[in-house]
């Protein structure tokens, strides 16, 4: 081609899109024009060429016309247009695997289960709120006294992401959370705090250490008893107190731990189906609880323990004692 400008006929015909939509590009920007015949027409440039594929090309993925505007036009660039879009694209593919599994979860079970599940399953198919639900929950039920760091990690493990590529039982493991939480009944996990706990971080180090050595003797199959992990939660409790780590001591302890909240059978369902949601990675809380609950048991007896109800001090065994380990909140 020898010629500087071309009309929109002659630019469709080498490039075989229709006339409609290059005056449609025209219009929109898109297609810049040059100048305009002595009759007034349109004529565009060398560059028109080079547009004109650009823009075919990107139509081709499906992109917006408002989107390929603000590429040519340099607000945004091409690789910032691609990665947009791939992000784009990946919302919709878990939207659709979030589908094919409630779908597969509603045609695998029998009709008087699917009403059910069909309820608890729409609660979770609009996943950035329903993940946002979890987390709002359990940010009102956690205490804010307790370090942000440790809160954080206590919310990601209750408040899991939803699985990236579910099958039936994980996308009903999530959607059971859910209803879970609204259940009114369902236990709340408030912390009151008593005079005598004294420097917070502290004991919730001590505690998180403790919750450490328990994973790790978990992660090795033995079984409850004495031993590190146990020593530890005792400690952090008993410095929380001003208190010696003694038989009475861990007798009024193990009285505490041995009625919290991580025995509650609803709770202890929550862990399971966060266990189930996401495969298996983050631990059941109350299985570590009653492994620490059992170590302790088993130390009182090793130790002869003294028959106090209560820690060395005298203070009565029924005051509710808030510094549960971290399995039990």
């Amino acid at each position: 081609m020898t010629q500087d400008t071309w009309s929109i006929g002659e630019l469709a015909t080498g490039t075989g899109v229709p006339v409609k939509t290059l005056r449609y590009y025209s219009d929109s920007g898109l297609l810049p024009v040059a100048g305009r015949s002595t009759g007034g027409h349109r004529r565009y440039g060398p560059e028109a060429w080079e547009r004109i594929r650009l823009i075919r090309r990107l139509r081709a993925l499906d992109t917006p016309i408002a989107t390929i505007t603000q590429v040519v036009t340099g607000e945004c660039s091409l690789g910032e247009l691609v990665a947009t879009e791939l992000e784009s694209v990946q919302e919709r593919l878990t939207e659709l695997r979030w589908r094919q599994a409630t779908l597969e979860s509603l045609h695998e079970c029998t009709s008087e289960e699917r009403l059910r599940r069909l309820e608890v399953l729409s609660r979770v198919q609009r996943l950035p709120e329903a993940r946002r639900t979890l987390t709002d929950h359990w940010y009102r039920e956690l205490s804010a006294a307790m370090p942000k760091r440790r809160l954080d990690s206590m919310i990601a493990m209750l408040a899991p992401d939803p699985p990236q590529d579910p099958v039936p039982a994980t996308a009903l493991a999530y959607a059971e959370l859910h209803l879970l939480i609204s259940t009114p009944s369902f236990t709340r996990w408030t912390q009151d705090h008593d005079d005598e706990m004294k420097d917070g971080p502290a004991f919730y180090a001590e505690i998180d250490d403790a919750a450490a050595l328990t994973v790790a003797s978990l992660a090795q199959g033995l079984p409850p008893g004495p031993g590190d992990a146990v020593n530890a939660f005792v400690s952090a409790h008993a410095r929380a107190r001003r208190e010696s780590d003694t038989p009475a001591f861990r007798a009024y302890l193990h009285g505490l731990v041995s009625r919290s909240s991580g025995f509650d059978p609803r709770l202890e369902r929550y862990w399971a189906l966060v266990g189930t949601a996401t495969g298996g990675r983050v631990l059941n809380m109350t299985v570590a609880h009653r492994w620490l609950t059992d170590g302790l048991s088993i130390s009182i007896a090793g130790n002869a323990p003294s028959t106090s109800q209560g820690p060395s001090s005298g203070k009565p065994a029924s005051r509710r004692n808030p510094a549960q380990p971290q399995g039990s909140r």
